[in-house]
Order: structure tokens, then sequence, then C-alpha cells
């Protein structure tokens, strides 16, 4: 019996993501008492796999198997379904991004387990088993219990954090059978996009609205997020009227992110946007409207012209940066 965590990586590498996954993992085996195993799909030399013990993980498999070298949720259904089975695990754990939700209700449906989707802390109980989550767009919360002997969970991102716990990994080359018939997926062109720090990986997210007004208001929001090492974003109405790339789109139609800190400019805070950046660890909402949604959710508020707050945050912050 043990607890398997699925780990993603990104050409070989594993992001913060990974090891969030891999200390949530150590810490549910340790509430259960049984052993951790963690899972690498993929080719990842042994030096990134050791990272994986900083946050617990003790025992390793990697599977590099050229069957699975592309995405397909189905072959790679089968492949943690072959290893969950081998190994007798009692819960599998993986991210709740896409990959997490295109794998998980299948591998649910495969081993008879049931599933809780993007749980954001440990089980509530073990007998019975019971899992705490959002629910209708952030703004309740659900504990969920799940009866079958195996369960599948999804872990939100960033909602559990970095528990370090260092050691060294026994690394075990494992392989699997993988029928040809599952990968149907395949790869014609890879378009990379490079030199700015991606949406779903910032942990500080300056985001605008159409309290912007114009799409030639944003220099300002673009220099306060690069002065704090952070990425752009938008909602919905900025990106459909082009002021932004569609890729910046926050929400429930967009991309959904959980960084440290939101900053929320001239966003009014629909439910369909708060779906998207609910997660978010601290919130920072700037209106004119102080009756505006979006300050409920947030834990700060400023009640202002963005245009005119704005540029007194980026002076501000240079104005500490430079001590």
């Amino acid at each position: 019996m043990a607890v398997l965590v699925y780990t993603e990586n990104w050409d070989g590498s594993f992001k913060k993501l990974s090891f969030e996954l891999v200390s949530y993992g150590a810490n549910l085996a340790n509430m259960l008492g049984k052993p951790l195993v963690v899972l690498s799909i993929g080719n990842v030399a042994s030096a990134e796999l050791e990272k994986l013990g900083n946050y617990g993980a003790r025992r390793i498999l990697s599977l590099a198997d050229p069957a699975l070298q592309v995405f397909d949720s189905q072959a790679y259904t089968e492949a943690i379904a072959q290893v969950a089975t081998r190994e007798k695990a009692e819960v599998v754990v993986l991210s709740n991004n896409n990959l997490g939700k295109a794998v998980a209700p299948r591998l649910s449906v495969k081993l008879k387990a049931g599933l809780g989707a993007g749980i954001s802390k440990l089980p509530l109980s073990t007998s019975p088993f019971v899992v705490y989550k959002r629910a209708f767009s952030g703004n309740a919360f659900a504990h969920v219990e799940i009866k079958t002997p195996v369960r599948i969970l999804t872990l939100a991102q960033n909602s559990f954090g970095l528990v370090e716990n260092p050691g060294t990994p026994s690394i075990e080359t494992i392989s699997v059978s993988i029928d040809s018939a599952l990968v149907k997926t395949s790869v014609s062109e890879v378009q990379k996009q490079t030199g700015k720090l991606l949406l779903t990986d910032a942990e500080i997210v300056v985001s605008g609205g159409r309290g912007m007004k114009s799409p030639d208001n944003w220099g300002p929001l673009v220099e306060l997020a690069d002065l704090l090492g952070g990425a752009t974003a938008c909602s919905r109405p900025v990106s459909d009227e082009g002021w932004r790339p569609h890729e910046e789109h926050t929400g429930q139609t967009g991309k959904i992110i959980a960084p440290n800190l939101y900053i929320a400019v001239g966003i009014s805070g629909a439910t369909q946007h708060l779906a998207g950046v609910s997660s978010s660890k601290v919130i920072v909402a700037i209106n004119t409207d102080k009756d505006a949604p979006i300050f409920e959710a947030a834990q700060y508020g400023i009640v202002g012209d963005a245009m005119k707050v704005l540029p007194k945050l980026v002076e501000a912050v240079k104005e500490i940066k430079h001590k």
C-alpha cells in the first residue's frame, strides 16, 4: 500500500508545481502511515530527479518510454494506472492543471476510484476519507467523502506550499506495457514563448480590466509587473477587445491561476473572473467603484482611478528597490 504522486516535468526539468505535489504527498503519506512513491514520466536526468528528495521523496520511479514522449491522456492514464496497481496505491495525487484534469477522470474510471478534484488541503479525516475543496467558483467550500478503496486527488496549484524534508532518494528505472493504439496524439510543430514569464508560473500577477480605459494606458501596469518580477494578465473583455493578447486572459474561460499576489487593476470582479483567480493567496484591488465585487474577494483595496494610482505604485516600488 502506498501514496503515489505523479510529477510533471517540462523539457526534463521540474518546477515549483512538482515540488509542491511531492510536499503534499509526503505529508499525506505520513498522515496515512504509508510509504510515498513518486513517478516521473519522460527523459529526466538523475540530478533533476534527486531534487524531489528535498521535499520528502525517498523512492522515485523513472519511466522513459518512447510511446510517452508526447503527452496523450489515454496513454498516460494507462501508464499511471499500471504503476498504481503495481505499487498497490491507495491514493494517487496529480496536479489540478490541464494534464491532471485530462488524466484524473480517466484514471478514476480505470481504477474504479473516487475522485477529489481541485483539493487544497490535506484530508480533514482519513476514516472516513474526507477532503476539502472550493466550490461555486470559490464562493463556498465543500467537504467531500471518498468511499472507494483507491482515491484519486488533484491538488490545486499553490494551495499547499513547499515543505522541505531533505533526503537522498532511491531512483528506479521502470517500464510499462503501452498499446500503440492508445497513442493518438502527434505533434507537428512546437512554438515556444521566450523572454517572458509564463502566467501560470508567476508568483506575482498584475492584471488589468476595462477600467484601464484604453490599450494605450497599459505602460504603468506592465512596468509595475516588471518591477515586481511578475507577469501581466487581463480580464476577458480586455482580451475580446484586442487590448491584450488572449494568452493573458484569466478567469473561468481563460487561465486558472493561483499566484501569491494578484493585483487587479480596473477589474470589477465578475463571478467568471474570480473563478480563475480566487485561489490567489493575496488579492489587491484597485477600482473607482467602492461597491465593485472584486473588493469582496480582496484582502487589500484601493478606491481610486488606476491612471492616478498605478504611477504612484510604480514610484513607490522603485523607491523601495533603490534603498
